[in-house]
């Protein structure tokens, strides 16, 4: 990407951040410093990366944890290599087990939404494949935090307290009492600039770097969270545990206004976004403040959403091929439904044939774009006694429908919201890109492609214009600072259109890009949360 883009005339709350040696963006300004200190010690993007995620585990906890799972693009020696690092059901779940307790849906809370936790086995594996540092030296600094203690941000206590208000009001049950114990040790949720700390995390971290995540899955911690599920009638064990191993995949794209967007292929909803652009790249885009520009990706999103939530499931589950979700032909038949008026959406039939999100970059040419999450927040409530390890709650996503794709089954891995992104172009990386943020994160991703390509902003930029959020029929989220006069006319357009306040609904973003002409890095981090960049 050239740098004619970067000087687009577009107001933004900060100014895009410039290096060349490395860069390490991502929501919480402690994580950030980790990785470029990761970096500076003779580390790579890959190294980074891992240092990053490890500490906003301890840092950021009302987003993520050892206890969910992760998903990362990772750019070097001139290809990129795509990571799932999600978690399956365990064996002994199923839809008549489940019903036999009582449920017709699948709960948020509790044991029966925890999957097998995916991030200590994807760090371990990232270290080993492309680190050049070992896997203790990348954990070090999240263990520091962990063991001696940091001081709360701003944004991250507005979450915690809204975390704690709910769970005291829910969790009354025993088994939840461990999550109060751990992140609320004096009857209320930290104050801003107060310190926490968890000692039983960073034993946890230290036992997974001094055994590459094997004392987490076979050893020790993996006993320790076996006894916990048979204490409370769980379904995780230590044998679903050992079964796991995260898998390389090949990443999937589509080409748009010549560049490649990337994305992980299903069970991620990754598809959504690249469906979705599938559709939209049929139309030209003449103004980005422009109701027939918004009224079209919205009409795009909303049927890619509703094939995604037909189809997307472990990919060996699925009833159709990605590839032919990603057709030019099956794209070309959806977005003939977009007419002037909002509709309601509905899958098509193709022809058979509370997140974390970092980037990082070296100047080695690595470039790594990576995402974890417990789901909802804080995950399923559930805390593993003494470990620091909230438990993740990604079974809320499956169907108890036997004869939907993502039906509930022993060992299968769900429909899953975190999605990392990666654009290219000939070949050549541009860089990383994520908006964090449950079923925003397809919509993020779609408005922050547009935005650069389509309408040439820089990449801070990119990620402060106003964004809007499709939630159901023709519901539709736009921010306060969405203009009003096209609220109005999206809304004479058939679209329900409400101005939510809460920022933190609208997805939370990152974006390193290199220019292809000198290397330099350019970069662009969230407005609407703690985001930093860290670059040298």
């Amino acid at each position: 990407m050239t740098t004619d883009y970067l000087h687009y005339p577009y107001a933004s709350q900060r100014m895009t951040t410039v290096a060349n040696k490395g860069m390490v963006a991502t929501s919480q300004p402690l994580a950030a410093q980790a990785g470029l200190d990761l970096l500076k010690s003779g580390g790579n993007a890959i190294d980074a990366a891992i240092a990053t995620a490890a500490v906003l585990t301890v840092v950021e906890p009302t987003s993520n944890g050892i206890g969910g799972d992760a998903f990362a693009l990772v750019w070097t020696k001139g290809k990129l290599h795509g990571l799932n690092g999600s978690g399956p059901a365990p064996q002994s779940i199923s839809i008549d087990s489940v019903k036999e307790r009582g449920y017709n849906e699948i709960p948020k809370y509790g044991w029966i939404p925890v999957t097998v936790p995916g991030i200590p086995a994807s760090w371990a594996a990232l270290s080993k494949r492309f680190g050049k540092l070992s896997l203790k030296e990348a954990l070090a600094p999240a263990i520091h935090y962990a063991e001696e203690g940091f001081p709360v941000s701003p944004i991250l206590s507005k979450f915690w307290k809204g975390a704690y208000t709910k769970f005291a009001e829910e969790f009354k049950a025993e088994e939840f009492q461990h999550w109060f114990e751990t992140f609320a040790p004096d009857g209320r949720a930290p104050e801003v600039g107060e310190v926490w700390k968890s000692k039983g995390h960073a034993e946890t971290l230290r036992q997974i770097a001094e055994t590459d995540a094997a004392s987490f899955y076979k050893g020790e911690i993996a006993d320790q969270i076996d006894a916990f599920s048979k204490t409370y009638n769980g379904f995780l064990t230590k044998e679903d545990l050992a079964a796991f191993k995260p898998e390389w995949v090949d990443p999937i794209s589509v080409q748009y206004r010549g560049y490649d967007v990337w994305e992980i292929p299903p069970n991620g909803q990754g598809l959504i976004a690249l469906s979705t652009l599938n559709i939209v790249k049929g139309f030209e885009f003449d103004h980005k403040e422009s109701v027939d520009t918004y009224h079209k990706q919205i009409e795009a999103m909303k049927l890619a959403f509703a094939d995604g939530q037909k189809y997307i499931t472990d990919e060996h589950d699925m009833s159709v091929a990605v590839r032919d979700l990603l057709s030019p032909a099956y794209g070309e038949s959806r977005r003939q439904l977009i007419g002037e008026e909002a509709l309601l959406p509905s899958p098509g039939q193709p022809p058979k044939g509370g997140t974390v999100y970092l980037a990082t970059a070296d100047d080695e040419g690595n470039m790594v774009s990576f995402i974890q999450s417990n789901y909802m927040g804080f995950g399923s409530g559930l805390v593993v006694p003494g470990t620091g390890i909230a438990l993740q709650n990604r079974g809320h996503n499956f169907s108890m429908d036997p004869e939907h794709d993502n039906a509930l089954k022993g060992g299968k891995r769900t429909y899953h919201t975190i999605i990392p992104g990666f654009l290219s172009k000939d070949g050549d990386p541009i860089g990383p890109f994520g908006v964090m943020g449950g079923f925003m994160q397809p919509q993020g991703h779609l408005q922050v492609i547009t935005n650069l390509i389509d309408f040439h902003l820089n990449p801070q930029s990119a990620l402060d214009a106003p964004r809007w959020q499709w939630v159901e029929g023709k519901r539709v989220w736009v921010e306060s600072t969405f203009p009003p006069h096209l609220a109005e006319a999206l809304s004479r357009k058939g679209h329900e259109i409400e101005v939510q306040l809460e920022k933190g609904a609208f997805g939370r973003g990152q974006i390193i890009w290199r220019d292809q002409q000198s290397g330099t890095l350019f970069g662009g981090t969230e407005s609407r949360t703690d985001g930093t960049i860290a670059a040298y």
